[in-house]
C-alpha cells in the first residue's frame, strides 16, 4: 500500500508541470494520505454524531450535547481553545421525545412518519375518526371554522407516486462535470410574461399562509397530517410546522407521514369508508429566546503569517426526521477528520487553522452569519474589521456524502491556477473540476455575501437530493465510507497547502459586495 501511495503521489508531479509557480509539497501530501486513508477515523466521528447524539435540531438538547461531545474530542487532540460560542437569540428549543401513529379501522396499519418542528404535542394517544380539511381559500377556511376541534385531520391533497424516471442514487460522469466546469451563458435573457407564480402570487399565498397558521391555533384539531414532500420508497421528508418565534402561538400536534400511507387514508375517506387513527407525540418545548452555539477551535500558526487565519467548516446542525447523517454529519466529520490528520502529523501551520461547526443553518445560515458580521464585517454596512484582511479562505463541506469531484470559485478566477495545482494531484481520486460558476445553500455564502474567499466543492450526488435530505432516512447506513475518507484526504491537504502559500488565496477579481442596508445577508 506505501508503495502504490508514493507511486500515484509522484505520477501527479507530471500534472503539476503547467502550475509550476504553485508549490505543492507532495512529500506532505504522500504523508496525509497515508494516514487519512490507512488510519481513517471519520466513520468514528460520524457514528457519534449520528447513533449517539441522533438528531441536532438547533436550540435542541441533542445539539448542545453533539457540540460539547466535539469540543471535548479537539480538546484531546491538543487545540486548547476549543469551545462553544453563543450567537443569537435563536427561539424555542423543540425536541421529539415520543411519537406513534396507526391506523386502527378499517384494518390495521402502523403509520411511517414523524412530528413536524415546532408544533405542539398531543393530549396523551388520541384516538379517533380522521376527517379531510384541505383548504386552500379563506372560503375553505369558513366553511371549516368551527368543526375540527379535537380531531384528527388530512390537510393536504394526496400526493401522486410516480414511477422514478432516473436513478435515484448516481455518481457525476465526464460529461456532466465538463458541463459543470464549463463557463455560464453570458447571452441576455429576456424576461417572458407574467406567470401566475409571480411575486404578487407568492405575497397572497404567503398572507394565506399566515391566516391558515391562526385558523388552526383558534380550531385547535388534536393532530394535523399531511404527506411528506418526497415519495421515494416509504420515505417521508419534512422540516417544520411553526415558528421558532416565542412570540408566535403553536400550531397543534403535527405529523408528516409517507406518502403512501397518507394516500391510502385519504382515498377511504374520499370514498367515505370511515378510518379510525391513534396518534401520540410528545415533545419537548422550551419557550424561551435561547441563545444557540457555534463550535469554533484554532490549531496555532507558527510561522510569519501566524496572525491571519484558514477556516474550514460545515454545518452541525440537523433537521430531525433522521439523525443528519449526509446533512450534515458527513461534512462536520470529515472537517473534524482533518484536525485529527494536522494534529496527529503534527504538520508545520504557517498561518491558524480555524475549525467552525455552525448551528441554525437550516434556518437560514444564522450561526454562519452571525459570526461573519461579528469577526469579518456587517453585510448591512459592509465596513470590515481587522480580521477581514486577514482571513485566506473558507472552505465548506454541506452537500451531502458523495466524494469531492471538484470545487466553486464563486466567481474568483484568480483563485483557479491556484487550486488546479492543489487538486491535481488528487486527479487519480477524480478530484479535477474547476468551476467559475457559483453554488449556492449553504454556509460558504454567509463568508462570499461580504466578498470573503468562500468555498463549497462539487461533491457527488449519490441519493442526497433523491432520498436522504432532510428525510428520515438521512440516517448512518446511507454513508459511503470511501467517499468520507477521500474527502477527509484531500481536505487535509488543501489546507495545508493553504496555510502555507506565501501569499493567501486570491480575491482581487471577485468585486466587493455593495452594502445590503435593511436586507443583511441579502440572499
Amino acid at each position: 500500500m506505501k508503495h502504490a501511495l508514493r507511486l500515484l503521489t509522484c505520477a501527479a508531479a507530471l500534472t503539476l508541470a503547467s502550475s509550476a509557480q504553485e508549490r505543492v509539497d507532495l512529500d506532505t501530501i504522500y504523508k496525509i494520505k497515508q494516514e487519512a486513508i490507512q488510519n481513517s477515523q471519520v466513520m468514528d466521528h460520524m457514528f457519534q454524531l449520528t447513533e449517539v447524539h441522533g438528531q441536532r435540531l438547533t436550540g435542541s438538547p441533542n445539539y448542545k450535547k453533539a457540540a460539547e461531545w466535539v469540543v471535548k474530542q479537539l480538546q484531546e487532540w491538543g487545540l486548547k481553545n476549543a469551545r462553544l460560542e453563543k450567537w443569537g437569540p435563536f427561539g424555542r428549543a423543540w425536541q421529539n421525545e415520543r411519537f406513534a401513529a396507526h391506523m386502527l379501522e378499517p384494518s390495521y396499519q402502523p403509520l411511517i412518519g414523524f412530528p413536524l418542528a415546532w408544533s405542539k404535542s398531543t393530549d396523551g394517544a388520541v384516538a379517533g375518526e380522521a376527517v379531510l380539511a384541505v383548504i386552500t381559500t379563506e372560503e375553505d377556511m369558513a366553511k371549516f371554522k368551527g368543526k375540527l376541534k379535537g380531531k384528527i385531520v388530512l390537510t393536504v391533497p394526496p400526493r401522486d407516486i410516480a414511477l422514478p424516471d432516473k436513478p435515484l442514487s448516481f455518481r457525476y460522469t465526464d460529461q456532466q462535470l465538463a458541463e459543470i466546469a464549463a463557463a455560464p451563458d453570458m447571452t441576455p435573457r429576456m424576461f417572458g410574461p407574467s406567470r401566475a407564480g409571480g411575486p404578487g402570487n407568492f405575497m397572497q399565498q404567503m398572507a394565506l399562509r399566515k391566516k391558515l397558521a391562526a385558523f388552526w391555533v383558534e380550531e385547535a384539531p388534536a393532530v394535523l397530517i399531511q404527506h411528506g414532500y418526497r415519495n421515494e420508497a416509504g420515505g417521508v421528508a419534512g422540516s417544520s410546522a411553526g415558528n421558532r418565534d416565542p412570540s408566535i402561538p403553536l400550531p397543534p400536534a403535527t405529523i408528516a407521514i409517507t406518502p403512501e400511507h397518507y394516500n391510502r387514508i385519504y382515498r377511504l375517506l374520499d370514498k367515505k369508508v370511515p378510518v379510525k387513527l391513534e396518534v401520540e407525540v410528545r415533545n419537548q418545548i422550551g419557550d424561551t429566546n435561547d441563545e444557540s452555539y457555534n463550535v469554533v477551535a484554532d490549531i496555532p500558526g507558527t510561522g510569519r503569517h501566524k496572525d491571519e487565519i484558514v477556516i474550514i467548516g460545515g454545518h452541525l446542525d440537523s433537521w430531525h426526521g433522521g439523525t443528519g447523517a449526509t446533512d450534515n454529519a458527513s461534512g462536520s466529520s470529515v472537517m473534524m477528520e482533518v484536525i485529527r490528520v494536522l494534529t496527529k502529523l503534527k504538520l508545520p501551520l504557517d498561518r491558524t487553522v480555524r475549525i467552525a461547526l455552525w448551528s441554525g443553518e437550516e434556518q437560514g445560515l444564522l450561526g454562519s452569519r452571525a459570526y461573519v458580521k461579528e469577526v469579518f464585517a456587517d453585510p448591512a454596512t459592509m465596513k470590515p474589521t481587522e480580521a477581514y484582511d486577514k482571513l485566506s479562505a473558507y472552505y465548506n463541506i454541506d452537500n451531502g456524502g458523495g466524494k469531492i469531484r471538484g470545487i466553486y470559485l464563486q466567481g474568483n478566477e484568480a483563485a483557479r491556477p491556484v487550486f488546479e495545482a492543489l487538486l491535481a494531484p488528487f486527479k487519480d481520486m477524480g478530484a479535477a473540476t474547476v468551476t467559475i460558476k457559483n453554488t449556492t445553500g449553504t454556509d460558504h455564502q454567509a463568508f462570499d455575501a461580504v466578498g470573503l474567499p468562500g468555498f463549497q466543492f462539487i461533491q457527488d450526488p449519490l441519493d442526497y437530493s433523491t432520498r436522504t435530505h432532510h428525510s428520515n432516512m438521512d440516517v448512518y447506513d446511507r454513508i459511503q465510507r470511501a467517499d468520507l475518507v477521500q474527502m477527509s484526504t484531500i481536505l487535509s491537504s488543501l489546507v495545508y497547502h493553504t496555510a502555507n502559500r506565501d501569499q493567501k488565496i486570491p480575491r482581487k477579481t471577485k468585486p466587493a459586495p455593495r452594502p445590503a442596508g435593511g436586507r443583511g445577508m441579502g440572499f
